[in-house]
């Protein structure tokens, strides 16, 4: 705001003080000033505005008609500005504004309830959704159009923080009839004869990369089956051809396919990171990582059962 602004407006709380306490001596006392710098901000007002704003022609000062008539848009004035320092200070404090997250779907309503959450605590926090490619969504955080991002199996981002937030199992899908599908959680070494269907790397670089790693990790190298295409089409595939199996993790609950039995995988885990550029997060940042953790603990009664 420059130096004329800072005028105008102290001026129009001259004004006020004025009318309000009729006089200039106590509306100086008022105002902690003197009384020559008030009389002297009303008549540069009044030069501005190119009216008079008091009857000074009595002993008492009275409004005249312009001045009553201007004193309600001036208070209008003052309590906009004083509403605006409010907002700006709400927003400062992370309970107000405006944050934009980059979202991914993930198994139940995770989403929503931590936007339930972040409501409890700042209930005029406007937070607004978008569905990107995991790139787009990146690039979007690196160049302010998003404020954060949730990311799947992400290790790293260059030039963004990954802040863990979720971890859920991976899931095998394989035939019904085969000896594998009696155990209640393979693992990646009892899979290790059976031709693996994995979606190529330009597909899903961090999930694939996650999974590789795991069965490099356990000492083992699944032979490569026929890529993975789509679940519902890959499921399919398993349950009426040869025998193979499949990993995936939960997105909208698990499928139910004929002749295909799903069963948790033992070990590796599917890590969800919020996304977000380095240095201190924003107080909004930390009340969506504070829901975000809240929703998490929630859970964790039922992962353990």
């Amino acid at each position: 705001m420059n130096q004329r602004a800072r005028m105008e407006l102290r001026q129009l709380e001259y004004f006020v003080a004025v009318a309000e306490e009729g006089g200039f001596g106590r509306a100086a006392e008022r105002l902690s000033i003197v009384q020559s710098a008030v009389s002297q901000q009303i008549r540069r007002l009044e030069r501005e505005l190119g009216v008079p704003l008091f009857d000074r022609s009595t002993r008492h000062v009275h409004l005249s008609g312009a001045g009553e008539r201007l004193l309600p848009e001036a208070r209008a004035v003052l309590a906009a500005v004083r509403r605006t320092r409010q907002v700006a200070a709400d927003i400062g404090a992370g309970i107000d504004g405006v944050l934009r997250l980059g979202i991914v779907q993930g198994p139940g309503d995770r989403v929503f309830r931590t936007l339930n959450e972040l409501a409890a605590v700042a209930p005029r926090l406007q937070v607004r959704l978008r569905r990107l490619p995991l790139l787009a969504r990146l690039s979007a955080v690196r160049t302010g159009e998003l404020d954060a991002a949730l990311v799947r199996a992400l290790t790293e981002a260059p030039g963004l923080e990954l802040l863990p937030v979720w971890t859920d199992p991976l899931y095998v899908a394989l035939p019904a009839a085969h000896r594998l599908a009696r155990s209640a959680e393979p693992r990646l070494q009892d899979l290790a004869r059976l031709p693996l269907r994995l979606a190529s790397r330009e597909d899903n670089p961090p999930f694939h990369d996650l999974v590789t790693g795991a069965c490099r990790d356990a000492g083992v190298a699944p032979p490569p089956g026929p890529p993975f295409t789509t679940l519902q089409e890959t499921l399919a595939h398993i349950g009426a051809g040869a025998p193979s199996w499949t990993v995936f993790y939960e997105v909208a609950g698990l499928p139910e396919f004929p002749r295909v039995a799903i069963r948790p995988l033992a070990g590796p885990r599917l890590t969800t990171s919020l996304a977000v550029p380095p240095g201190s997060p924003t107080p909004a940042l930390r009340h969506l990582l504070h829901s975000l953790t809240r929703v998490a603990h929630d859970e964790r009664p039922d992962d353990a059962g």
